[in-house]
């Protein structure tokens, strides 16, 4: 049975004459009578008694009467409280280490200020982590540095960005106009963990080089490198964004490597059968535009 089913029998039921409720409801007697009696062949019970050209309710009609009343009550919340989501709905957001901490920021607080009723939710994390957690839909969105795998997974570019080589003030790369790639060889690298896009990248363009490194010290953040780096522990590649400070303070020193640059493209992943509310294209949309001028 369907829920014109149960309008039509309420309708009849307030006014106990079947040519009025088909007035009320702008259609047809023969379609409120057809309703009527489909609902009665279908529970097997009479819902009216018709007596002198009059309608009664029966016990079974009484009782399906709660019942109707009750599924109109319950359809109509929950059209209200959908049609509020529309308006007020939560998007989640997975970030990569340098997407989070110098993209994600300034693009949330303009998403938020043209849409103040949308509520975002981020974690961030390695880019594999994030394309693990798109796969759970435990994100809606993710916006990552690195390459993903699974072929569920839609990569969209949005923002280019490039790594550069950084060391310390003290560090003999400092007196080099750029430094030879071979002599990266003999140093200790500070590089981020494995399932980063930054280390991906890194990695990718040495061996398409053919040359060799070696990492001395791992870590899941930014900040860890450039306090090891600018204490002279070791050097490191990662992205401009995040030692543009750095550098112009005179904490780090950043130098080009010779014949190589190390480039790639932030990008929007979701998931290929991801239902994409409004909420979340506003936000892809205003990602894809770019930062204000």
């Amino acid at each position: 049975m369907t829920l014109r089913h149960f309008k039509i029998f309420v309708a009849v039921c307030d006014t106990m004459n079947m040519t009025t409720a088909a007035e009320r409801l702008f259609i047809s007697q023969p379609a409120v009578s057809q309703a009527i009696a489909e609902l009665e062949n279908h529970y097997g019970v009479r819902l009216f008694e018709r007596l002198s050209r009059k309608l009664y309710l029966t016990q079974a009609g009484r009782k399906l009467l709660g019942y109707a009343r009750h599924m109109i009550r319950m359809n109509a919340e929950a059209e209200n409280d959908m049609r509020a989501l529309c308006h007020s709905e939560t998007v989640r957001l997975g970030a990569s280490v340098t997407v989070g901490a110098h993209v994600l920021p300034e693009a949330v607080s303009r998403f938020r200020t043209i849409n103040p009723a949308v509520r975002m939710e981020v974690v961030e994390d390695n880019t594999a982590k994030i394309e693990d957690l798109i796969l759970k839909d435990a994100v809606d969105l993710g916006l990552v540095e690195g390459e993903t795998v699974s072929p569920d997974i839609v990569s969209r570019a949005f923002m280019d960005d490039e790594l550069v080589l950084i060391c310390s003030p003290r560090h003999r790369f400092a007196a080099c106009g750029e430094v030879d790639p071979r002599e990266l060889g003999t140093e200790n690298f500070i590089i981020r963990e494995k399932g980063s896009g930054t280390r991906k990248t890194f990695e990718d363009k040495m061996a398409e080089n053919g040359f060799p490194w070696e990492a001395a010290w791992t870590c899941n953040n930014a900040d860890t490198i450039k306090n090891a780096v600018a204490a002279g522990l070791g050097v490191s590649v990662i992205s401009a964004r995040a030692v543009r400070n750095e550098v112009k303070s005179g904490l780090l020193c950043r130098r080009d490597v010779k014949g190589i640059r190390f480039q790639r493209r932030f990008k929007l992943i979701y998931h290929k059968n991801k239902y994409l509310t409004e909420a979340m294209r506003n936000f892809m949309s205003m990602l894809e535009q770019g930062p204000e001028p």
